[in-house]
This record gives structure tokens, sequence and C-alpha cells, in this order.
């Protein structure tokens, strides 16, 4: 039989080219969403976690210096370089520009091999007096800056520093907070800078990350913290990104529906193609096959079809990834950089292509061979709906759908996407087993309407749909397959972006904050603020010293809760004093040992006010109403200003922030100004090029649903020759059969679509709430323009699935139709 396989082979190659697509691009879209995980997991670690991802070791201490523990740690064997990150902060002079601006000065290591930052030009600081800067610091290589550091008394000393180069930070979302410089350990020291909190270690020649870490934290202290590299930078990403199990749960959601509708996909159409081969498979019976030789053999076609489909598969998805990282990369806030190929990502592919395409095999050649062989060759009308295989696929696709959809509306109510996620690929296997019986019934409702305007094609259409409900519910499913796919992930994307949106607006409620670590600000600056053409509001926070229960200094804030709502982009998260409340950070509670609704009593200027607690997660510092402040302590100073910018768009929001700072530079140099704007900004970026890559991943399941119609519709009319021709030879011209053949594929789509639509927006929905649940608050969003474009979309596909099957039947003639076995 290995030589009959090998001559089907190359005797009916064009016949499996359908089978051969579906495989290779479904494979491609499993391998593409891998090979995308992978390639935005190892990005962000590279950009936000730039510093430590070449580290064999990070030592990082939550308060003590760790400047005593760099000469112990570079006597070990297996430590090569010790990196001591020194920080501080400076207001500089930049030439060409008014006042001074807010600096904050990191260290660069004096080991090449620990040293991370990538320049734009220039080159890195090698001594004092010199200082190598961001782009926010908007300076040029060759500036002098006038550089103004303070002690730990408030004392200013001032001198000079040479930009030697300019650092790139592209894909860092922080980059636009606040401009940086990077000096040698010694100018730093030379600014203010303390001992270091944080040491980064690259191994020695010959030792690996493990042995470094065990030799580390055998040296160092046990109070402190030690990790490799990558750890620290899954840290420092998961910091700023936020929730790292709610990342992982998408992709988890991701990778699985693309298997299941991969697997959907590849079974359906390979299914349809070997079902119309019985007559063949028989033949091969009459001349002496056994029913195991003849299953053999469909197996092996099917086996080798798999394995050369899954290998184009595999290169074609990595071709895909690349392709998107491409194009996302140069214009997103994280450049994608290049792609990543995991290995398990090629065995995946490989595995579900070859798979999934001989166990889409089994039934059909099981099938084949169960029938009689001369019982084959008769032509046989196909078996009805009440026969015994349609009750159990009525009965096991209720079994699926049923317990699937509890489980799947159970895991969205109690916010568990991994209770979610099984449910949902139950249901969806029981709603492709109903199809069966669910879309005839609504296509020959649609198609009565259609008989009145299409005539007697369309009236033959809704017969044809009908009368063989297998080959319309085959025809149905791989168009629902590609549509509910579609729809789910537009309505999760869009709830997605609303709740992320949401999110970023309650993390980042205010779009610049101008504050001051020394002097109290001037009072006009909030005024001076609102007059920028930038600007649309500000709001004065105040500030003064009262006493805390303890009878220690304690430093709180002072707002007018009316007047800083409506600068804030979102009060869900920041929370807003009333008179005779305390906004506590949880710091604070813990220290003063009290819990929401607790009673906590200040005192300042010989009185004492007893107040309302209110805890928050901010890290912030205590926050009264700006009355009860100024009744504590009577004189209060400026300590921040928190502005709303005029404009939405993010260029015209960033040259906002330059606005603001260029004019804080002049009436209050020391000033730092924190374009929490910019932030959001980049984060919002972020989101664009994952919904993106998304985008493209959706532009292949598309394909694959088109390729599924076409597929099932071109066997369709090669099963129903007989009885075009028929239809031909009673009268019915070419253009009515092109017709009717048109009209039957726009009943199936729009159908399958208009189904699927309602069943992939429920799935988007449901989804959405069992992912993003863990996050925080949920924004559902249904774009509706974007939905009824899907249903019309899919069912003109559907027709132009239609066009070449069309042809090929109009073009036979009516005898030769006929006369064909």
């Amino acid at each position: 039989m290995r030589t009959v396989v090998l001559a089907q082979l190359r005797t009916h190659a064009a016949r499996l080219i359908a089978s051969t697509l579906a495989v290779v691009i479904a494979v491609g879209f499993v391998v593409a969403t891998l090979v995308l995980n992978e390639t935005s997991r190892s990005t962000v670690l590279d950009t936000v976690g730039a510093r430590y991802v070449d580290a064999a070791a990070v030592v990082t201490s939550e308060g003590g210096s760790l400047a005593g523990d760099v000469a112990t740690l570079e006597e070990l064997s297996s430590v090569g370089a010790v990196a001591a990150a020194y920080e501080t902060s400076v207001s500089a002079a930049v030439p060409g520009r008014p006042g001074s601006q807010y600096l904050s000065v990191q260290s660069i290591a004096d080991a090449p091999q620990l040293r991370w930052e990538q320049l734009s030009s220039g080159r890195l600081p090698t001594g004092t007096g010199e200082v190598a800067v961001t782009d926010r610091a908007r300076a040029e290589v060759g500036d002098v800056l006038t550089v103004s550091a303070y002690d730990a008394g408030g004392q200013a000393t001032t001198s000079e520093a040479t930009v030697t180069g300019i650092v790139d930070l592209r894909g860092d979302p922080e980059a636009g907070l606040y401009a940086r410089g990077f000096v040698t350990e010694a100018q730093a020291r030379d600014w203010g800078a303390t001992g270091p909190l944080e040491l980064r270690i690259a191994a020695g020649p010959g030792f690996g990350t493990d042995e470094v870490v065990a030799d580390v934290t055998a040296a160092v202290p046990g109070d402190v913290a030690v990790r490799t590299g990558e750890e620290q930078a899954e840290k420092a990403a998961a910091a700023l990104m936020g929730n790292a199990t709610a990342l992982a749960s998408v992709l988890l959601v991701f990778g699985t529906i693309a298997v299941v509708v991969a697997g959907l996909v590849i079974a359906n159409t390979f299914a349809v193609l070997l079902a119309q081969r019985t007559r063949e498979l028989a033949l091969l019976r009459c001349v002496g096959a056994t029913a195991r030789q003849v299953r053999r053999s469909v197996l092996g076609e099917a086996l080798a079809t798999g394995l050369v489909s899954s290998a184009v598969g595999v290169a074609a998805g990595i071709g895909l990834a690349a392709l998107i990282s491409a194009v996302a990369g140069s214009n997103s806030a994280i450049p994608l950089s290049g792609v990543a190929v995991p290995l398990y990502a090629v065995l995946a592919g490989m595995l579900v292509g070859t798979v999934v395409t001989v166990l889409a095999a089994l039934a059909p050649a099981r099938a084949a061979t169960k029938v009689a062989p001369l019982a084959a060759l008769r032509p046989v009308d196909p078996a009805p709906l009440r026969s015994r295989p349609g009750v159990l696929r009525l009965v096991l696709g209720l079994l699926l759908a049923v317990p699937g959809t509890a489980l799947m509306v159970g895991g969205a109510v109690i916010q568990e996407v991994l209770v979610a996620l099984p449910g949902g690929v139950l249901s969806f296997l029981g709603i492709v087993l109903l199809s069966q019986r669910a879309v005839p019934p609504v296509v020959a409702a649609a198609g009565r309407l259609a008989g009145r305007l299409g005539g007697v094609p369309a009236r033959l259409a809704a017969g044809n749909a009908t009368r063989n409900p297998r080959r319309t519910a085959a025809t149905a499913t791989a168009l629902l397959i590609g549509v509910t796919l579609t729809s789910a992930f537009v309505v999760g994307a869009a709830s997605t972006r609303a709740t992320a949106t949401a999110g970023l607006d309650a993390e980042f409620p205010t779009d610049v904050v101008v504050q001051s670590w020394s002097d109290d600000l001037p009072t006009s600056l909030p005024g001076t603020l609102a007059d920028l053409d930038q600007v649309a509001r500000t709001a004065p926070v105040t500030g003064a010293d009262v006493t805390d229960p303890l009878g220690d200094p304690f430093y709180a804030h002072g707002v007018d809760a009316a007047a800083a709502s409506t600068v804030l982009r979102s009060t869900d998260e920041m929370l807003l004093p009333r008179p005779g409340e305390v906004v506590l950070p949880e710091w604070a509670g813990e220290a003063y040992s009290v819990k929401d609704g607790d009673t906590l009593t200040l005192t300042g200027e010989g009185r004492s006010l007893p107040l309302r607690v209110l805890i928050t997660g901010e890290d912030q510092a205590p926050l009264l109403d700006a009355g009860d402040l100024r009744s504590l302590a009577g004189d209060t100073g400026l300590a921040e200003v928190w502005v709303m910018l005029s404009e939405t768009d993010p260029d015209a929001q960033v040259a906002g922030v330059d606005e603001v700072t260029d004019l804080v530079g002049e009436v209050a140099p020391d000033a730092q100004v924190t374009g929490l704007v910019t932030m959001r900004i980049e984060l919002d970026e972020i989101l664009d090029v994952l919904l993106l890559v998304v985008t493209g991943l959706l532009a292949v399941a598309v394909v694959i649903a088109l390729i599924g119609v076409g597929n099932t519709l071109a066997l369709s009319v090669v099963e129903r020759r007989q009885e075009n021709g028929l239809l031909r030879a009673l009268g019915l011209t070419r253009g009515q059969l092109r017709g009717l053949l048109a009209w039957e594929a726009v009943l199936v789509a729009g159908v399958a679509s208009a189904l699927g639509v309602v069943v992939g927006g429920s799935y988007g929905l449901i989804g959405a709430a069992s992912v993003l649940g863990e996050v925080g608050d949920i924004v559902l969003d249904v774009p509706w323009l974007q939905v009824g474009a899907i249903v019309v979309v899919a069912t003109l596909a559907g027709l132009l699935a239609s066009v070449l099957p069309a042809r090929r039947a109009a073009r036979t003639s009516p005898v030769a139709a006929i006369a064909a076995a």
C-alpha cells in the first residue's frame, strides 16, 4: 500500500491543495501566536529591564547601603565585575533653554560587560565633568550644563558638566517622565549620591549564573535580596506593566483558542475532502485491497500531508511573526526586537498539524471501509439527521455545550480564566456539533425571504441548502469558526482597551506634577501655568508640618477636593479627602496601627483635630483637606501643582510637558516636573502594539475561514455535478446556475456570520470578564460598527468564495455532467 499512497499523492496532488492550505495556515496561526508571545516577552525584558538582562546576579537592599559589600563580592572567583548603582538628582541649566530643569542622575558601570546604555549619538562619560543625557533633557552633544547639586542640609553647589552623549531609552515607558543623566560613580558621589541600594554582578570566565548567585548569596548579609538578572528584569517589568499573571492568562487563552481553531478547520476541511473519495476507496476494495490496507493508505496519505504541510506552516508562521514584528516594531513604544523562535513553538506546530490531520482522516477512512465495496460504488443519499449518527451528534453536542457554557459563565462570575477557558473550548465544540441542526432551519427561513428577491435561483439555493444539511453545516462551520474567533477578539480587544484606558487614567490621573523637594513653590505658579496655551487647568497642593499621635513631625499635603477633581483624569484610585478625613498610605497606617474608618488625631499650632482615616495603596504623602491642614499648621506652603493639559493628541501633550518644564525652570529651578502623561502615552502605545499583533493574527483567521468556505463549496460542486447538469438540461442558464451557487453561498455565509457574531461577541465579553477581573474594574465594550462590518465582510467573503466553483460548474456542459460517474 506504500506504492498506492505515493501514487495517490503524485496523481492527486492538486486535490490535496485544499487540505494542505488549511493545514499550512492553521499551523502558521499557532506558530505565529507562540513566536509573537515569546518575542513580546523577551522584548519587554530587554527594554524595561535592560540594565539587568546581562547581569548574572543582582543584589538589592531595602534601606541599607551596599557600598561595603562591593569589595567582598569582587574577591569571589565566580564574579567578573560589580557595578554599584549610585543615584541622585540635580538641577541642570541647558544652554538655550530658559531656567533650569530637574535631572535624575544614575551612575554607569566601569565594567563594559555591565553597561546597558544604548547611545543615539556621542559616547558615555569617562571622568568627572562629563554627563550623558536622554532626549528629555533637550540638550546636544557638546553642550555645557550648569549643574546645581544639593547636600543633605539643602546647601547648593554649582559645577559644569559637558554632554558627551545622548542615551536612547526608546522602549522604556518611563523615559518621558523626566530627564535623566548618566555619569561615572565618582561624579555621582560628588553630586550627592549616597551609598548604593543595588549591585549588578557579571559572571567571571567559565562560571554560570547559578554558581554566581550561590556564591553571592553566601557572601552577602541575609537581609538583602539576590536574584538572577532575568528575575530582576521580570520583576521590573511586572512592577511597571502590572499584573504579570493576567498577561500570562491572556497568552494562555490566545494560544489555546489558536490550537482549537486550527484543529477544527483542519478536521473539517480534510474530512469533507476524504468523504468525496468514498467511491474511490471502495474501488480499491473491489480490486483486492483489505479494509485494513485501505485505512492504512488513507492514514499514510494524511500523515504525509500533515508532515509536509506542518513544516511549511511552521516556516510561514515564523515569517508572519517576523512581518508583524517589523511592522509593529518600527512604530511602537516598546519595539519588537526581531523574532524569538522557541523550540516548543516549532514542535507544537508540527504536532498540531500532523496529529490533527491524521485524526481528521480517521472517521472518513473508517466510514469508507464499513460500507460494502459494491454498495459504496452506487449513488446513495446522505443519512438523515434522525439517523443514529445524527442523534449521537446531537446528544454529544448538548453534553459539550450545556456544561461548557455553565463552566464558562461561572469562570466569568468568579473572574477565573482557568475555569472559563476549558468551558469556552467545550461549549464551542458543542456548538460546532449542533450547527448541523441549527444552521439549516435558519438558512431555510432566510431562503424564503431571499426567494422573493432572487427568483428561481434563490428558491433553488434555499432548497439545496436545506436538502443536504450536512453539506450546508460543513460550509457554514468553516465560516462560523473564523467569524466567531474574529468577533470574540474584536469585542475582547475593545473591552481590553476600554479597561486598560480606564486603568491608565486611574494609575496616572494627573497629566503633569510639579513638586519641590526643598523650598516651597511660588504661590503664583498655578496661575502662571494656567495661562499657558497647552494647559487646561491647575490645582495647588499645599504642604506643612503637623504632629502625629507619637509626637513626631508629620509632613502632610492638603488639597481642595472640588478643585483637584477637575484636573484629574480619574478619581477611581486617587482618594481625595473631604473635611474631617485624612488619606494615609499603607506604611503610615501600619506605623500608627490604624485602618480604614479609624480615627487619627493630628496636632499643630496648639490645637488637635481628629480625622477619619482612609487607607490608599498609593505611595504618597499623607493627604488632608486644605482647610483642615491650614487650621492645624497655620501657614502652609505650595508643595505641588497638579496640571491637566488641554490637548489629547500625544505629540501635543509631550509639547505641553516641555512648555511646563521651561516655565518652571525659570521660576523654580530646583523643582521637578514629572510628565506622567508621557508614561500614559507610552503604555497606551504598547497596548496598540499588542492589539496590532492580535489584528494580524485575526487576518490569518479570516484567511483560514475563506479557505474553508472555498473548499467546501468547491467540493459540493464536484459532488453535485450530475445534479447541476440535470438543471442545465431542464433549462437553467449558465447565469442562473452561477446565481444559484452565489445565492446559496450568501445564505449560508450570512447565517453563519450572524451566528458567529452572536457567539463570538458573547465569548469576547465573557473572556474579558474572566481575564481582566484579576486586574481590577472591568469596562465591557461592544464596537457595534465593527461587529456589523464583520457580518457584511464575511457574507461578501462567502460570495467571493463561490465565484470559482460557480464558474467551473457553469463551464461544464450538461451532457458531460450527467454522464460523469
